[in-house]
């Protein structure tokens, strides 16, 4: 395959990987807000996996959802829309492709999904916790299992990467 197809079917495998991530959880989101907002929690699977409709002003487990509002929205809206964009400029410079692209991909989809929520109304709507009895996750969406999925398999590309240039030959 010529060099510029191979770079044309990735740059639209990106897109495609960004457009379906964002759309997943914003329509898991709006589904979330319509059955769940005001409602009590749903247990499903024997109460390993509940429902349960939570606005979260924070970051990661809530972390941050007491600061104030100014510092709230330069550190979760202005320095993640930094973050989030260094992070393309990155993966761009270094060339990064096949699966260390597509974690990249999610992680950015997932980041920017949220982002846009944080921007249109304050907070993040989660909605997901799954545990077995007291062990439990915090409450999260699919931007966040988007976001946990890409830093993954970044990290097991790169780490493959690194392996792989390790085991060579000197040349």
């Amino acid at each position: 395959m010529p060099a510029a197809v191979g770079t044309l079917a990735l740059r639209l495998g990106l897109v495609a990987t960004l457009a379906a991530t964002v759309g997943c959880d914003r329509v898991t989101k709006h589904v979330a807000t319509a059955a769940l907002a005001g409602r009590p929690a749903r247990s499903l699977l024997a109460d390993t996996v509940r429902l349960a409709y939570v606005q979260n002003a924070g970051g990661f487990l809530s972390l941050g959802a007491d600061l104030p509002e100014t510092l709230r929205i330069s550190l979760f809206i202005v320095a993640t829309a930094i973050l989030l964009l260094a992070l393309v400029a990155y993966g761009i410079r270094l060339r990064w492709r096949g699966w260390a692209a597509f974690g990249l991909a999610l992680f950015v989809a997932g980041g920017v999904s949220n982002w846009v929520d944080r921007v249109l109304h304050g907070s993040v709507i989660d909605f997901i916790n799954v545990g077995v009895g007291p062990l439990r996750t915090g409450v999260f969406n699919v931007a966040d299992v988007a976001i946990m999925t890409g830093v993954g398999i970044v990290l097991m590309s790169e780490f493959t990467r690194t392996s792989r240039l390790r085991s060579r030959p000197p040349s």
